[in-house]
């Protein structure tokens, strides 16, 4: 059962509100080992006791916490004129018993891998709907999926419709049946493109990179978490070239990264601080160990990014040819070279290799769908293939969507109370503002 916390937090324009609830790990097993399943719920002070429905919000991903919210702005503060925000932490994330190298080191391996397996949409589904009876005293609500949670709203259409009242997605409608190698056959395509897109608009930054990658290969390069920074560790900065302002970051850390000192070139400490905060993986490990996963259905991945990227011999970078930063891929090495997931390295093997991963979707429910949805589409998002989510937005009943060049893939939070007012008022067929 839920117990929500005495503590009442006031942020700017907010009134929070703790929740934790005791779920199974396994639902097949109801009795067996527990999650503690943490959500925070917002209101507006002028909105405080009424009894407005929820908005459920499912954070991108895989593997990261709700968004931590200081001020009432942006998609929520849309959000807050007419319902309650529920933020919740997907199972392993935030403060909904974390997956982490520590937490999982009394695990063997094939333990490891075990319980890594509930930690799918599916699971992340489950939880859900198990809060939305227990909270709302199984009222509907309203559910909001950006990237990854886009694909926990399909989940969640999928299995469990009658607890919804409308959804939306943002940056994040998933193919129903194509693999993950389909997948990164047409991402690596949109990665090819930013890159492009990213070098000429710095004109310098080729020059940049290339001095910085040579660097690394020719001496010993330690980041401020301890690891070697390696040339292929420098090309995952390329997960930030396809969000709004990403490019922008990472030019800026690119002026910063070689500086001259009496004892000759060396790589700026400030960079190397600064390039951990913008890569997740040692903190946040499912998104590694179970990113690929969320395209299986009773087949296994098999790191199908690395081996796709063999047809794309222009990203293995040597000095004698252009310099190209990766996407979203997560490849094996993550498990050698990142600290905090070697640990859990032969765990990730096994989940590559783990082939009866459940069946995600039903065509046939989905096609009959009764339930209003509304998404946003980006033309030119580097992350979710456009032309994949046009045809799954053609195979689920009741969805409409709206299709822009105006924005990357974390529109949401650049633009956000634009973006849900306009998917609003698209859903409930009122006029655009």
């Amino acid at each position: 059962m839920p117990s929500a916390s005495t503590i009442q937090l006031e942020f700017s324009g907010m009134i929070a509100q703790k929740h934790h609830f005791t779920l199974p790990l396994d639902y097949n097993k109801p009795d067996g080992e527990q999650l503690s399943i943490f959500a925070r719920e917002l209101t507006s002070p002028e909105n405080q006791g009424k009894s407005l429905p929820f908005i459920a919000f499912f954070q991108g991903g895989p593997g990261f916490g709700a968004v931590r919210p200081a001020a009432n702005g942006g998609w929520i503060k849309r959000a807050l004129q007419e319902y309650r925000v529920l933020l919740l932490d997907q199972r392993g994330t935030g403060l909904s018993t974390p997956v982490n190298f520590a937490s999982l080191a009394h695990l063997s391996s094939a333990e490891q891998t075990q319980y890594l397996s509930h930690f799918r949409a599916d699971n992340i589904i489950r939880d859900a709907e198990a809060i939305r009876q227990q909270l709302t005293n199984n009222q509907k609500w309203t559910i909001l999926g950006q990237s990854f949670g886009g694909f926990c709203v399909l989940k969640y259409l999928n299995d469990a419709p009658e607890g919804l009242a409308e959804a939306y997605i943002t940056g994040g409608i998933p193919s129903l049946s194509r693999t993950a190698d389909e997948v990164y056959q047409a991402t690596y395509q949109r990665v090819l493109t930013k890159n492009q897109n990213f070098f000429s608009r710095f004109s310098d930054a080729e020059q940049l990179i290339k001095a910085l990658a040579d660097h690394i290969d020719n001496n010993q390069v330690y980041l401020a978490t301890g690891e070697r920074l390696t040339v292929e560790m420098l090309q995952l900065l390329g997960i930030n070239i396809g969000m709004e302002q990403g490019p922008e970051s990472v030019y800026y850390l690119l002026e910063q990264a070689l500086i001259n000192t009496p004892s000759g070139t060396q790589v700026n400490p400030l960079f190397l601080a600064h390039f951990c905060q913008l890569l997740d993986f040692n903190t946040n490990p499912i998104f590694a160990l179970l990113h690929e996963s969320i395209y299986c259905q009773q087949n296994s991945s098999n790191w199908a990014a690395h081996r796709v990227r063999q047809a794309y011999p222009e990203f293995n970078y040597s000095n004698d040819k252009p310099f190209l930063f990766t996407g979203e891929m997560v490849y094996p090495w993550f498990f050698e070279q990142f600290g905090n997931l070697k640990p859990l390295q032969q765990a990730a093997e096994d989940l590559a290799r783990k082939s009866d991963w459940p069946i995600l979707y039903n065509l046939d429910t989905l096609a009959n769908n009764q339930v209003p949805v509304t998404a946003a589409i980006y033309s030119e998002d580097m992350f979710v293939e456009m032309q994949y989510s046009l045809e799954t937005a053609a195979k689920v009943g009741n969805l409409k969507y709206w299709l822009t060049s105006e924005y990357e893939h974390n529109g949401i939070r650049m633009d956000g109370e634009h973006i849900l007012d306009r998917l609003i008022a698209i859903n409930r067929g009122e006029k655009l503002r």
